[in-house]
């Protein structure tokens, strides 16, 4: 269901690979996704793209619909679902390299919610986003959580309210995704490798501390940030990237 690669320069592709569904996060899915991601912690930059016509339809609605034939009416299989899946979107935001998603075909409902959770996105021409819920009488809850805080208050409820579909340059208007590029997995895995040729150190730590501040009111934000920088000036990699920079060189990382 996901298929992995390590590449030469150290950045990890994972494919979800389930194309005759349309790449939908069913439960095994979602499991396979969270064993992907665990795995590739060591990588210096993670590339997420998809096999076959869409990115991800969300979640698979036929295995849903098949849980509601179950004693409880579905209740236990829907909440592990949920549970797993806000989990997984939890694991991209957290990872601690950057994630970049590569998006051809629709990415809908939870497969949004996946893109808008991943650090950068790249999109092809015809890529197409939207939250959809609204049509089938299930509005797309646990997807606003992520795309609320990809895209401004007003766009994330209109596409929540309207279920509309959003085509890739208005998403990179929106701030959905940074690149709209023919071959979008090739210009995410060049965009992975610009990131990882830098200090793996100073990328780890640049993230972490981008979501330590996050959020937090301005005092506590530049005092987080603060913590961070001084850490940061203390590594090994900072002293030689200083000084290959007043010296007219390439730094030589060491990755501590």
């Amino acid at each position: 269901m996901i298929t992995t690669e390590r590449r030469n320069d150290g950045v990890a592709l994972l494919v979800l690979d389930r194309p005759a569904a349309r790449n939908a996060l069913s439960l095994a899915m979602l499991e396979a996704l969270e064993a992907a991601l665990r795995e590739a912690e060591g990588a210096r930059c993670v590339v997420l793209a998809a096999n076959g016509p869409a990115f991800c339809a969300g979640h698979d609605l036929r295995e849903l619909t098949a849980a509601r034939g179950s004693a409880d009416g579905g209740h236990e299989f829907f909440a592990r679902t949920m549970a797993l899946c806000s989990q997984v979107m939890r694991q991209v935001v957290r990872h601690p390299v950057p994630v970049i998603a590569a998006v051809e075909g629709i990415a809908t409902a939870a497969g949004c919610q996946l893109v808008a959770s991943c650090d950068m996105a790249v999109a092809t021409p015809t890529a197409r986003f939207c939250t959809p819920g609204v049509d089938i009488g299930l509005f797309c809850s646990t997807p606003a959580v992520a795309l609320s805080r990809a895209v401004p208050r007003k766009a994330a409820m209109e596409m929540l309210l309207t279920g509309r579909m959003v085509g890739a340059e208005e998403a990179r208007a929106l701030g959905l995704v940074n690149q709209v590029a023919e071959d979008a997995r090739g210009a995410a895995l060049e965009l992975a490798s610009q990131v990882a040729a830098r200090s793996a150190l100073t990328i780890r730590m640049g993230k972490r501390g981008f979501l330590a501040q996050e959020g937090r009111a301005l005092e506590e934000a530049y005092a987080t940030a603060s913590q961070v920088m001084v850490e940061n000036m203390l590594a090994e990699d900072a002293a030689e990237g200083i000084g290959a920079f007043l010296e007219k060189r390439k730094p030589t990382w060491q990755d501590r």
